[in-house]
């Protein structure tokens, strides 16, 4: 498999990685924010809720956890104030970083948005348990890669909080080469009789300043081969219809952003006070977890991405691919039909700067290099 090497080379003779998320754990986190009577950015449930997220955090060896300050303004803004959310850096040998999060923030639109009880377990406790689950597990090990893990608020607002955040990772100067967004992940069956355990959905934007769709396809691949009874299933928009994620203020500063979001929504528990734990299935908010772990695993330990990635445009049955090595970086080529939306075969080729595929043709396919556990750059 694709991870073998960086599975061993993080864990070792302990038990792989996915078998550590734990579901109990993820309800229990579930459970602690939606006893906050809201969490909504306008009130001080979201101070509390976010000092508590922080107290759990700090917890965890090696973890650096900041309570961030921003400046809210806007039209769901009664004042312009300073409100926080969560920040957690998990250093790795590298400045290079691979950033997960959810939203800590609840909203409820059928009572007073301030004042409402707003529970949001699924909406959104269950990704941001996530979050702070892979923080746990990923914590135990150490990456190549520095890991950041962010309990988002101002997203009911606007992606006031994720807005800021991609603001300053450009001020900054962060070498973010990947964002997972984890918005309503937790419900596997809704009122309307709909259902589905075994996959979820994963949005991208096709925007040719970032390499978001490769992200997502490289994810799917990921998951497809490291997890045996849960899929993704990509979709190839930036997100829903008439509504937005905290994916995508990164993804407008230039950085490869994507959504993970579960398959079908209820839409009569959202931004109520229906919204509430017992709806929240622990099992499938345990697999999108690991379909998020196994991605950060690679990409923790990839090395950067190889450059110039060319295909020899001489005529023949065969495609050669060159680009620009670095000593010490094994490679993976990636290949697929040009019809099909999802990589379809790889090859890990070892540390050389070139490779011909015997019998596959330029014409008909597509292809690509990554550094092994890395996002596939497009040959052109």
């Amino acid at each position: 498999m694709i991870l073998a090497a960086a599975l061993a080379m993080a864990i070792g003779p302990q038990r792989s990685l996915p078998d550590e998320v734990s579901a109990d754990r993820l309800i229990g986190t579930v459970k602690g924010l939606a006893q906050f009577h809201t969490r909504n950015t306008n009130s001080p449930g979201l101070t509390e809720a976010c000092e508590w997220a922080a107290a759990q955090l700090l917890t965890i060896p090696r973890l650096q956890v900041e309570v961030m300050k921003y400046r809210a303004s806007g039209n769901r803004v009664a004042e312009e104030k300073d409100v926080v959310q969560v920040v957690a850096v998990l250093p790795g040998r590298t400045d290079r970083r691979i950033l997960v999060g959810g939203h800590i923030d609840s909203l409820n639109l059928r009572d007073d948005p301030v004042t409402g009880r707003a529970p949001g377990a699924n909406d959104d406790a269950s990704g941001t348990a996530l979050a702070m689950e892979l923080a746990r597990v990923m914590a135990t090990r150490e990456w190549e890669n520095t890991l950041v893990f962010v309990c988002f608020s101002g997203e009911e607002q606007g992606l006031l909080g994720s807005t800021a955040l991609a603001q300053r990772a450009k001020d900054e100067n962060w070498k973010l080469e990947a964002v997972f967004n984890n918005d309503i992940v937790g419900n596997s069956v809704n009122t309307q009789g709909f259902k589905d355990k075994k996959q979820i959905r994963l949005f991208s934007d096709p925007a040719d300043t970032t390499k978001s769709r490769e992200l997502a396809r490289f994810t799917e691949w990921t998951v497809r081969q490291e997890l045996k009874s849960f899929r993704v299933k990509l979709v190839y928009r930036n997100d829903r219809f008439g509504r937005g994620g905290d994916h995508t203020p990164f993804m407008r500063q230039g950085f490869n952003a994507v959504r993970f979001c579960e398959v079908w929504e209820d839409f009569t528990r959202q931004h109520n006070d229906q919204d509430t734990p017992e709806h929240v299935d622990k099992e499938y908010l345990r697999n999108a977890t690991r379909a998020n772990l196994v991605a950060m695993v690679a990409l923790a330990n990839a090395k950067p991405a190889p450059e110039r990635v060319r295909i020899d445009r001489r005529q023949g049955h065969d495609t050669r691919v060159t680009w620009t090595r670095v000593d010490g970086v094994e490679y993976v080529l990636y290949h697929r039909n040009s019809s099909s939306p999802v990589w379809e075969k790889s090859i890990e080729i070892g540390t050389v700067g070139e490779y011909t595929v015997k019998g596959i043709n330029k014409d008909d396919n597509v292809f690509a290099i990554g550094a092994k556990g890395g996002i596939p750059v497009e040959a052109t």
